[in-house]
């Protein structure tokens, strides 16, 4: 059955009990995206699993990828498409190289964002090399949902920061990208502190490691990247207040623009505060 113009351009609830039922029957079929995160958290991952397995000729994984997601009662949220992802790797191993490309490919240019994510989390252990691995996400870096976006650069933080110089290496290249998500990714990804996942220690405490990649950003036209690099700094000011200090009066001095003005603020939120 087609879907609505008025269902995909929906603004969305503001909380879970609120969305539709039909909504909520077409996020968990794979039939729709979700519009915010109230959508996104409230999505039933083994339904779903339900929907999308026999429908790309999976369903003989269904039964053992179904109990394992019971068994550690992860049936929605970051805790699903972490287990889904790595569930889906392991299965799909034992399928053949062709099967294993064709699922692949379903599932990156799924319609279910949710969907989208479980791919973020897959084909990661066959690929031994940081390069391979940034190589995969980028797709999903550059996706335009929200929701897969952020999945994509915390599927591959720990590799990062396991390998942090290189990885400076590499993400100062996609500094330089005229995709803004890409660019965005470049920042987020290594965030010192960052959300929902480990700190990256060496970070927080020699944040000039990134600098490479900082500078590039630091008159980005995008708001989106700007919110990024604000925040980068604003965790680095935690540790090192008085390197965020100099960078930003040095920064404020060699680019009068509003954009590192407005990057500016957001870094010194923190140190404005503690002097109040």
């Amino acid at each position: 059955m087609p879907i609505s113009e008025e269902m995909i351009n929906r603004k969305g609830a503001r909380k879970g009990t609120d969305i539709p039922h039909d909504v909520l029957n077409l996020l968990n079929q794979g039939e729709i995206e979700s519009v915010n995160l109230t959508e996104w958290l409230a999505v039933n991952h083994m339904t779903l699993i339900q929907h999308v397995l026999p429908s790309i000729g999976l369903d003989h994984r269904l039964g053992e990828v179904s109990s394992e997601i019971a068994k550690q009662k992860a049936e929605s949220g970051m805790k699903a498409i972490r287990l889904i992802g790595q569930l889906l790797d392991d299965v799909l191993r034992e399928e053949t190289e062709e099967k294993q490309a064709k699922v692949l490919q379903a599932f990156a240019h799924h319609v279910s964002d949710s969907v989208r994510c479980w791919a973020a989390y897959m084909n990661k252990q066959s690929l031994s090399t940081l390069k391979e691995k940034l190589a995969y996400i980028q797709p999903f870096a550059a996706d335009h949902h929200f929701g897969v976006r952020e999945i994509a650069w915390m599927s591959v933080r720990e590799s990062l920061s396991l390998q942090l110089d290189q990885s400076i290496e590499h993400l100062t290249e996609w500094a330089k990208s005229e995709d803004e998500n890409i660019r965005r990714f470049s920042v987020e990804s290594i965030r010192p502190r960052g959300v929902w996942t480990k700190h990256i220690e060496l970070l927080k405490q020699e944040p000039e490691r990134a600098l490479p990649i900082l500078n590039l950003l630091k008159s980005d036209p995008s708001s989106y990247v700007q919110d990024s690099v604000g925040n980068w700094l604003n965790d680095a000011s935690k540790t090192q207040p008085n390197w965020v200090t100099n960078l930003c009066d040095q920064w404020s001095k060699d680019s009068d623009t509003k954009a590192t003005s407005r990057i500016v603020k957001k870094a010194k939120r923190t140190i404005v505060k503690g002097n109040l």
